[in-house]
């Protein structure tokens, strides 16, 4: 999706952090953006700021752990721009700590908004992608979390593998189309990830719960969001597949992947598996490209 200029974009998490500086990003190339946030003041602050910088911008409360909200942006979103090209699924909030210890509402919070946002968006947005025949692009928010699992942060990191798991399908299926699926995986990224909780909804236990997030100290010395808003416009200009933001973190990936290889190399020398008449797996039909 070279040409950007004109187009419109949906951002769920829109008013601060990684989605405010991915609005910025593309309202600078050209784009118009639509910003969906659970946070009503920061919401309006930040399609005010969009606005001063001669942005095309407009803003819309949600929920995305309910799909009739995102239903309802959707239907906001064409009546204030007429299409929707590009869809950030990129709310997304934290929790973890120590086996045993994670509060049952820890976890349907983070799975309803990390996993479920991300399938509702796609399912509302999707038929408008298709609609207009013009192509598109969506971007997933995962995280490094998604590749490797650090302790303590099993909630975050199952949302996240969930949400790299449904990229990957989903691009192949939808790359027939002219519809790319980008999968975001950065690393520590200077947002309010870490204060979470501050929009919490009651069933999930309110907004005045202690946050229990593993590792908040690297959140705030993370890199500055602005650089993540550029990555991602330059992934959907050049149709890339996974968006990476720390480079650096490659060895990291690579120790897992390292550790993955070594369980089939063990399988191979298993002898209970010798003379096993393994069927042909399909690859190339199944293989997410």
């Amino acid at each position: 999706m070279r040409d950007v200029s004109g187009k419109t974009a949906f951002i769920t998490g829109g008013a601060s952090g990684i989605g405010l500086a991915m609005a910025e990003a593309f309202g600078a190339a050209g784009m118009s953006v639509m910003l969906a946030d659970i946070e009503e003041t920061a919401l309006a602050a930040a399609v005010a700021g969009l606005e001063q910088r001669q942005i095309r911008a407009a803003g819309v409360l949600c929920d995305v752990a309910h799909r009739a909200a995102l239903q309802a942006a959707a239907e906001k979103t064409l009546e204030t721009f007429g299409k929707v090209h590009v869809v950030c699924n990129n709310a997304g909030v934290g929790a973890g700590g120590p086996i045993g210890e994670v509060a049952a509402a820890d976890w349907d919070w983070v799975m309803e908004v990390n996993l479920m946002g991300v399938v509702y968006g796609m399912e509302t947005f999707l038929p408008h992608l298709r609609a207009h025949g013009e192509g598109g692009y969506v971007v997933n928010t995962a995280s490094m979390a998604g590749l490797i699992s650090p302790p303590g942060m099993e909630p975050y990191c199952a949302s996240k593998y969930a949400v790299v798991a449904l990229s990957e399908g989903w691009a192949a299926q939808l790359a027939p189309e002219n519809i790319g699926v980008g999968v975001l995986c950065p690393g520590f990224v200077k947002t309010n990830i870490d204060r979470s909780r501050r929009n919490r909804p009651d069933r999930f236990g309110g907004p005045d719960s202690p946050e229990n997030l593993v590792a908040s100290e690297f959140v705030q010395g993370g890199i500055d969001p602005t650089r993540v808003g550029r990555r991602v416009l330059e992934a959907i200009q050049n149709d890339e597949r996974y968006i990476f933001t720390h480079p650096g973190m490659r060895v990291a990936v690579q120790d897992r992947f390292s550790r993955i290889m070594t369980g089939f190399d063990q399988a191979d020398a298993s002898p209970a598996l010798q003379g096993l008449d393994e069927p042909a797996f399909p690859v190339g039909g199944m293989s997410p490209g």
